[in-house]
């Protein structure tokens, strides 16, 4: 498979997105495998762009590796700089089956509700949660609280 073929500007941006990454395929000793491939596959898929850390001290070896991964998994070379690679290919769009009159509806819980009484068996009841509503720890249905509109900061100076 060949691989993707960027421009400079393309390659730049790509660059300055994958400056906060970090590694997600390491490649030790035994330098590009087959799990190695595999794994930087799915990291591909999963991501798009990816950094891949090298343990090799050889510079060739670690060119090598880049290009030959960048023609073998249809990826875009954007950088190695020192032990680090990183390739980018477009993640493939997962297909959803969208149900148009689908609308968000009350959710129901099951919750075990003890009694004050020593002795007597806890009761299972079914909760109804609407959506601007949230279910505690205790077993309580409580309204989920509006925004305040002024921040606490600006309210302390008035």
């Amino acid at each position: 498979m060949p691989q993707i073929l960027l421009t400079p500007a393309q390659r730049k941006v790509h660059r300055a997105e994958a400056h906060h990454l970090n590694p997600v395929v390491m490649i030790g000793n035994d330098g590009l495998t087959d799990a190695v491939k595999k794994e930087t596959e799915g990291a591909l898929n999963a991501h798009g762009l990816i950094k891949i850390r090298v343990f090799s001290d050889d510079r060739t070896a670690r060119e090598v590796m880049f290009q030959t991964l960048a023609e073998e998994l249809n990826a875009a070379p954007i950088q190695h700089i020192g032990k680090l690679l990183v390739l980018w290919r477009p993640k493939v769009e997962k297909e959803r089956a969208v149900d148009e009159d689908r609308m968000a509806g009350p959710r129901d819980f099951k919750v075990l509700k003890y009694s004050k009484r020593a002795g007597q068996r806890p009761e299972v009841k079914t909760l109804r949660v609407l959506g601007n509503q949230r279910l505690t720890a205790g077993g309580n249905v409580k309204r989920a609280k509006p925004k305040p509109k002024v921040s606490l900061k600006k309210r302390s100076q008035t």
